[in-house]
């Protein structure tokens, strides 16, 4: 963050007020640890608080400390409007842009007449707030809060509930810690966050070793789908309403399966397509190796984005003429795809 950014935010705490913390449509990790963590953070700096989520929270991170103290947009609508109403301030975290809280609260954030701050690791963030704190390197929202907390000299406040939402944070949107984006500073941040209370190994077990039965089958069956395209170094994986259905799926169940795609040798490109009849859209995760842009590819065709090697999209049209789509798009970049990594 920049000095003039900093002194802008302390001379504004100063005084008591009413903040409201935000994040994307689908919380992931990320989003929750971001959004907890500080509203804890601010609460201890006597400032009232609440977190505002457009849906539900995942079940691998529900446990999140302060998670049960969330207002659900889509179920606890007055509690929510009433809040943004009452608010002085907004905190986006996570996410670039307002349509990505969905419509209904879209609209709610549009109409809001009080100020926003962004701390968000997305490319091409829009121009709405009064501070934005915008770093495409960092790896997660969630170091982002943390070097926000060390630049107002204050990592002294953070304590092992808030440790554990930032660590959760920066864990789930590395892979662990294996994606390019994990740079010694993660590590030094990390190593920090145990001393002051994350329990690594507990939080690890928390999030990826807590499958259903029904979650597990579902995981088999997207593997039973996938698809490869060898002369395009290209994986995918496709998943029906009924399929889905049929595995008794909850939220965050596909969480990470598009990852087993990219995990196969010589694949640089990796996919999964979800249908969804409820919302009338086929929802489809994007990974890459090397230099190759997800995001843009996401941009170009399927009205999405997000990072180089990691995006997300949605598509109106069906299931089958999403991939069709897709498989007719895929050869054009044979050649970027046979350069982007050495697979």
């Amino acid at each position: 963050m920049n000095i003039k950014d900093i002194n802008v935010l302390k001379t504004y705490f100063n005084t008591p007020k009413k903040i409201v913390f935000v994040a994307h449509k689908n919380p992931d990790g990320d989003a929750v640890g971001s959004t907890t963590a500080l509203a804890k953070f601010y609460k201890k700096l006597g400032h009232e608080v609440q977190v505002v989520l457009p849906n539900g929270i995942p079940d691998f991170i529900s446990w999140i400390p302060g998670s049960d103290e969330v207002y659900r947009y889509d179920l606890q609508n007055i509690q929510s409007k009433r809040a943004l109403d009452q608010a002085d301030v907004v905190f986006l975290l996570d996410f670039n842009a307002l349509h990505r809280v969905g419509d209904d609260m879209q609209n709610g954030l549009e109409a809001f007449k009080g100020d926003f701050i962004m701390i968000d690791h997305h490319q091409q963030p829009d121009d709405i707030a009064m501070v934005t704190y915008s770093d495409t390197s960092i790896c997660s929202t969630c170091q982002m809060v943390y070097h926000f907390i060390d630049a107002l000299e204050l990592t002294d406040l953070i304590d092992a509930d808030i440790a554990t939402s930032i660590y959760t944070g920066i864990m789930t949107d590395t892979g662990s810690f294996r994606f390019p984006s994990t740079t010694s500073t993660t590590h030094r941040i990390i190593a920090d966050l145990i001393d002051k209370g994350a329990e690594n190994a507990n939080i690890h077990n928390q999030v990826y070793s807590n499958n259903s039965y029904s979650r597990l089958q579902l995981l088999g069956k997207s593997l039973t789908n996938l698809k490869v395209i060898e002369d395009c170094k290209t994986a995918y994986i496709t998943l029906t309403q009924q399929e889905l259905k049929m595995y008794n799926y909850q939220k965050g169940d596909t969480e990470g399966v598009v990852n087993y795609a990219l995990s196969l040798k010589g694949v640089v490109l990796a996919a999964i397509f979800i249908e969804d009849t409820d919302q009338g859209i086929v929802k489809i995760s994007f990974r890459s190796k090397g230099k190759f842009s997800v995001n843009q590819f996401a941009r170009n065709y399927f009205d999405g984005g997000g990072h180089d090697n990691a995006a997300g999209a949605r598509s109106i049209t069906s299931l089958e003429e999403t991939i069709d789509k897709f498989l007719s798009i895929v050869p054009k970049y044979k050649q970027e795809l046979f350069v982007s990594y050495e697979a």
